[in-house]
């Protein structure tokens, strides 16, 4: 169901049972005999979402820098939680929103910035300085043997036609 959780997908419905009838992550995990953490994660999905917690949404959608930033601000100004702010955009959970924040307070609004995929491209490298004089030597002498070879071949064509 979920691919990184270490919960199977009775102990999910089971979790969800105890939530319902009000037992909280930990003892929720003590009963299962699960990891804490692993509870506490879902609790807080099923707090945001209600039984449509067991229910995978899409993974790795992606959100406009603006939008990152105005969720973000809006948590760092204290308007509201990171489990509000999460149910009122419909993200997967508050811990999104706190992965904002901190990558927000660490690096600035340049973290919320959509990033290029794979390996960055690479910079020209330019020739050491006795290869720069070689390769524009080579250069000039490049254009003057496609002149030269451009004057042959119309005079080629002119003796065909009989003017040359």
């Amino acid at each position: 169901m979920y691919p990184h959780s270490s919960l199977s997908r009775e102990q999910r419905e089971a979790a969800v049972v105890l939530f319902g009838a009000g037992h909280g992550a930990v003892s929720a995990a003590a009963r299962l005999g699960v990891s804490a953490s692993a509870v506490r994660t879902l609790r807080d999905r099923w707090l945001l979402r209600g039984p449509g917690a067991l229910i995978m949404k899409p993974t790795k959608r992606s959100y406009s820098f603006e939008f990152k930033l105005d969720v973000v601000l809006r948590f760092v100004a204290g308007q509201a939680t990171a489990a509000e702010l999460a149910a009122e955009h419909d993200l997967s959970s508050p811990k999104q929103v706190k992965n904002w924040a901190r990558q927000y307070r660490r690096d600035g609004e340049d973290a919320l910035r959509p990033k290029r995929e794979g390996r960055p491209p690479r910079e020209p490298q330019p020739p050491p300085d006795g290869e720069t004089a070689e390769l524009e030597r080579l250069r000039t002498e490049n254009l003057r043997l496609s002149a030269e070879n451009a004057y042959l071949k119309k005079l080629r064509a002119l003796k065909e036609q009989g003017r040359g």
